[in-house]
């Protein structure tokens, strides 16, 4: 379709019988099945290895081990300034990419994924997870419910897009005299601000206070918190408080310890060899989750149209090449495959992602040309709020008012401005 004809339905798409994304690509929702998509993966892929899961917590471990000896015995012999520095950022950048490939291994643990056997899923998760500051269970509670209503805008746990009418409402707070906030909002410099932020603080943010989940206006933040096992919680079931208190132990068990590191080996060794490679870790994990679920390509769905199979859809694999593949376990290549049947290991999950693209045909979404940096700068800039393509349809699709991609939000008449 030509733009010219997207720009002509700007003021008649709600009303149209089709659906288009913002690329100006026709879309259908899925008509498939899961026990189709179940029928075609191979059996085995059904079956975690104990032996082998253990045998990458090992090698990463290992990783770990290796860095840290590198770094703690050569980087200060460097007489340079400017190359030891240099140094100690390539140490933590390293260390960041192993430590993400920790958290993707613990959440194998909490999909079943990582053994057969549960107490060792548990605790493995536990202690994987509480390594790198991330409550295990309320993490692995949410995380079923984000599973199960994925891509459900009033039932998905995390980046929820914003609505076109949330989104003018926000930006009167911001400029109350008109609409011109946006002109401010969508320049490059504040997409990197944001960015930046969302890269370094969403993660903590969302364990703390629910940032980029469910909305629950009104609410006391506490009880919005993966760490809060009182009553009144609007994430979690009563029945939860135990595992939700065993999260926060090992939260305070690892705090104390780098504490007690800080105290042993000073503030200077705590910063380099573990802070700033955690704050890496938050920037893969807020990386991977974001950009497997927003794309211009993506559609959203209201409740009333939302299945489980449209909403396991609505999830895009991208490529990072050797990292995304043997550091970071394939959980950006094999995304799809994960939304159908989250418990395959990830070490069956290439295979079992090319039995079910037979099944799933022009419904299974993937992007493994745009760089995965570049596609995160590309889908802040373009996927800025969601609407209906069809009206009543129940299926949105990212829109922005900059101009970018080739499908224009509707016109907004003077009352809504």
């Amino acid at each position: 379709m030509s733009e010219t004809t997207l720009l002509h339905q700007e003021s008649s798409e709600t009303t149209a019988s089709v659906h288009y994304d913002l690329n100006g690509d026709v879309f259908e929702p899925p008509n498939y099945t899961m026990q189709q998509i179940r029928a075609a993966i191979p059996s085995h892929c059904f079956h975690p290895s104990t032996f082998r899961s253990l045998s990458y917590v090992v090698r990463d471990f290992a990783l770990v081990s290796i860095l840290v000896y590198i770094a703690s015995t050569y980087i200060m012999l460097i007489s340079d300034v400017k190359l030891r520095f240099a140094a100690w950022a390539a140490y933590t950048v390293c260390q960041g990419m192993v430590g993400t490939g920790i958290w993707i291994l613990a959440h194998e643990c909490g999909h079943g994924a990582f053994s057969k056997h549960k107490w060792l899923n548990n605790v493995m998760g536990l202690l994987m997870h509480s390594f790198l500051l991330v409550p295990f269970h309320s993490w692995r509670l949410s995380h079923a419910k984000h599973h199960k209503g994925t891509g459900n805008l009033q039932r998905d746990m995390v980046f929820i897009p914003r609505s076109r009418e949330r989104w003018i409402s926000q930006h009167k707070v911001h400029n109350p005299h008109g609409h011109g906030w946006h002109l401010v909002e969508e320049t490059p410099v504040v997409t990197l601000g944001k960015l930046v932020f969302q890269q370094l603080f969403g993660f903590p943010l969302y364990l703390l206070i629910n940032v980029a989940g469910q909305k629950y206006p009104g609410s006391w933040w506490v009880k919005r918190s993966h760490f809060y096992f009182g009553g009144g919680s609007y994430i979690f079931d009563r029945k939860d408080w135990g595992d939700i208190l065993i999260s926060d132990l090992g939260i305070a068990t690892a705090l104390a310890t780098l504490w007690a590191g800080t105290k042993y080996f000073g503030a200077w060794n705590a910063f380099v060899f573990y802070i700033i490679p955690y704050l890496w870790v938050h920037h893969w994990i807020v990386a991977l989750t974001y950009l497997q679920h927003t794309d211009p390509s993506l559609p959203h769905y209201e409740n009333s149209a939302w299945t489980f199979s449209r909403g396991a859809a609505a999830t895009i694999d991208r490529d990072f090449g050797f990292i995304g593949r043997h550091i970071f376990h394939r959980i950006i290549e094999t995304h799809v495959l994960h939304h159908h049947v989250s418990t395959i290991p990830f070490y069956y999950a290439e295979e079992a992602s090319e039995a079910i693209k037979k099944v799933m045909g022009v419904h299974y979404k993937s992007d493994t040309k745009t760089g995965f940096l570049v596609a995160l700068w590309k889908v802040a800039r373009s996927c800025r709020f969601v609407e209906e393509s069809v009206k009543d349809s129940g299926v949105v699709f990212y829109r922005n008012f900059e101009g970018v991609g080739k499908v224009r939000p509707r016109r907004l008449s003077a009352k809504e401005l």
